[in-house]
């Protein structure tokens, strides 16, 4: 019997649920996130190049959509995270009343006041993303995501 490492784990939950999110427009019906508000995030591998694929909880702010870098509170980011910053270019789908939207998106990093509005605007739906902070010493990445919509 082989074990699973945690890394391999979360990769089995990801891949389930970016299954149920594609197969149910946007529903995650069962499983650790049953009922979550999530969008996915594609992004390109700092390393590798491949494309990889994120469930992750967020907020808005207007027009734009705000993801965490969290990691549960890990003292280390996700990869996620490393890959926009190499290739801020990205992929979301998120569900909306009529469907599941696709659109690219530019990732770029909030700072400052900025980044205290949108992290506390996360906690507040969330309150886990408060008690993330308090178990890392690492200052935890707010991304902000800006749609690029064809006209």
């Amino acid at each position: 019997m082989t074990e699973t490492r945690p890394a391999e784990a979360w990769n089995n939950v990801n891949s389930d649920v970016v299954r149920q999110f594609r197969s149910d427009n946007g529903k995650i019906s069962s499983g650790m996130f049953k009922g979550a508000r999530l969008l996915l995030l594609t992004t390109t591998g700092a390393k590798s190049g491949k494309e990889r694929i994120n469930p992750l909880a967020f907020t808005r702010d207007g027009d734009n959509y705000v993801i965490i870098a969290s990691k549960g509170g890990s003292p280390t980011h996700p990869d996620w995270y490393h890959n926009i910053l190499a290739n801020p270019e990205v992929g979301v789908e998120v569900a909306t009343q009529s469907g599941v939207d696709q659109f690219r998106a530019y990732a770029r990093i909030a700072a400052g006041e900025e980044r205290r509005r949108l992290y506390a605007a996360q906690a507040a739906v969330m309150p886990n993303f408060a008690e993330y902070q308090k178990k890392t010493e690492r200052k935890i990445p707010v991304v902000v995501l800006e749609p690029r919509r064809q006209t």
